[in-house]
């Protein structure tokens, strides 16, 4: 399957992915090839429902894309914090929400290997390196399990040529367009980088 023709069964894509993976040359695409609206969703999450503004990103018209980052604070709230603001129920709902618009979620992926270099190029520090495997991992089983209340579409960008990882596509640039995979069953989980009890506080 081709990304042209995954989006086109889809009205509304909620993309995320792994800090590091390169989703702006993907968004520009969807806007200027498809049509759809691109919008940022906020880092900046009500304290009483952190799920709102994604929530009323979905009233908006038309085909919609959103840079998001709500699997983000499900993934890396638990590694940096100890918590995510956002809970599993809370995050259903928005998975509900988004399949009733008609909409997906893209999951962006890139090798580890890609991710490390890319962020080390960025001067990320030792412990933000350090956590990739485990942030890896924990997007894998957020889809994994949001997968059985919306569709989801991995989207695995491609090295550069001649084997090296490329720091990633400028903000304009167009992309290659890569492999899309879809799934809208549950995987088989994949265990979490975070305790159990660490996720539900």
């Amino acid at each position: 399957m081709n990304l042209d023709h995954a989006v086109a069964q889809h009205r509304t894509l909620i993309v995320e992915g792994c800090d590091g993976v390169g989703r702006d040359a993907l968004l520009t695409g969807l806007a200027r090839r498809h049509g759809y609206t691109v919008t940022r969703a906020s880092p900046d999450l009500p304290h009483l429902d952190p799920v709102r503004p994604y929530r009323e990103l979905l009233q908006l018209d038309g085909a919609l894309a959103v840079d998001a980052g709500l699997v983000g604070e499900l993934v890396y709230g638990p590694l940096r914090r100890g918590h995510s603001r956002v809970t599993w129920i809370q995050a259903f709902d928005f998975a509900e929400a988004v399949a009733e618009r008609d909409g997906a979620f893209v999951h962006v992926t890139a090798t580890v290997q890609v991710l490390e270099v890319r962020l080390a190029a960025r001067g990320a520090s030792a412990a933000d390196l350090a956590e990739i495997d485990a942030a890896v991992t924990g997007y894998d089983h957020a889809f994994s399990t949001l997968a059985e209340h919306a569709p989801v579409l991995t989207v695995e960008e491609r090295p550069a040529p001649g084997g090296g990882p490329d720091p990633g596509p400028g903000r304009d640039e167009a992309a290659p367009e890569p492999p899309v995979a879809s799934f809208a069953r549950p995987l088989p989980r994949i265990r979490s980088p975070v305790p159990h009890c660490a996720q539900h506080r």
